[in-house]
């Protein structure tokens, strides 16, 4: 692919970050700005084709070179209509945002779920290159994932495959967000980890976590070092973490057998202190056999994904 130019935009709920990718999958220039969270779609859009052009104008490439502009979105898609239903912590619903986005740009534009294009960049060029069937799970404040399988992403007959952190693992736990109760999220994420936590603390278990959560400035990463230096509440809130998602993939191993699992977000900065568990208690849940991996890209896997996008 090489000679083209493309890019990809990832959409949060505060940054819109958007990127000039080669055909080679090489990130050449990017630009962020605000999401306009607060104001309509046909804001966001306008916002979303004026960052494109501004970010072609900084580069001194030419638009004519532009092959194509693919976008990640954190919500629910009605991804063959090229339609928003529906985004998490952004009021836009019910747009055909392809369409708008052509007509204003003049060139095609592909979109996808935020989670599927960290997984499509993860898999073109960072940890699960060379990979055609892999599953990528994002460890965030909540729990996202995109599943790869024969080089192409699933998406499911109405584009829900992937949301990994709603499947339930604990009967009759604690309520999600999605308003179920049980989902690995409710377990694993940050989030999860730290209500975990707190919860040992208000059943009077001593744990040097206790203060932080008074102030409620406890973070995930304060549980991994407070575990590493023998906390006995942190290693067994991080010992129910790791089971629960251990669960969660042999599940995923039985219906999509991936060749790797690439672990990603801010939880994952904890390395092989979550990793090597994880390797382990998924080994005792399965018979499958696949590699468990750090993912190599950081915030930068959703931008190349969704300049992958467009060429898949």
């Amino acid at each position: 692919m090489m000679g083209k130019t493309l890019i990809g935009i990832d959409v949060g709920g505060t940054t819109i970050k958007a990127g000039i990718v080669d055909g080679d999958g090489r990130l050449l220039q990017t630009s962020e700005t605000p999401t306009p969270s607060q104001e309509s779609a046909e804001v966001g859009v306008q916002r979303i084709a004026d960052q494109a052009r501004q970010l072609v104008d900084q580069a001194g490439v030419s638009w004519s070179s532009v092959e194509g502009v693919g976008i990640g979105l954190p919500g629910f898609l009605d991804i063959p209509q090229g339609k928003i239903v529906k985004l998490v912590n952004i009021p836009w619903t019910d747009i055909a945002i392809k369409d708008r986005l052509e007509e204003e740009l003049n060139v095609p534009v592909t979109i996808d779920n935020d989670a599927n294009a960290a997984a499509f960049g993860e898999a073109w060029i960072g940890a699960g290159r060379g990979l055609g069937d892999l599953v990528c799970i994002t460890l965030g404040t909540g729990i996202g994932g995109g599943m790869i399988s024969g080089g192409k992403l699933i998406h499911g007959s109405s584009g829900l495959a992937g949301e990994i952190g709603h499947i339930r693992v604990e009967e009759n736990g604690a309520i999600c967000g999605c308003g179920r109760q049980g989902c690995v999220e409710t377990i694993a994420s940050a989030t999860g980890m730290i209500r975990l936590a707190k919860e040992s603390i208000l059943s009077g278990e001593h744990t040097k976590l206790a203060s932080k959560a008074k102030n409620d400035q406890l973070m995930a990463k304060d549980i991994f070092d407070a575990a590493s230096e023998g906390d006995p509440v942190a290693q067994k809130v991080i010992a129910v973490a790791v089971d629960a998602l251990a669960r969660m993939m042999s599940i995923l191993s039985v219906v999509t057998n991936p060749a790797a699992f690439i672990i990603g977000g801010g939880v994952s900065r904890a390395g092989e202190q979550l990793l090597a568990p994880l390797r382990q208690a998924y080994a005792a849940y399965t018979f499958a056999d696949a590699r468990i991996l750090p993912a190599e890209l950081g915030n930068d896997a959703g931008i190349i994904g969704a300049a992958r996008l467009t060429v898949q």
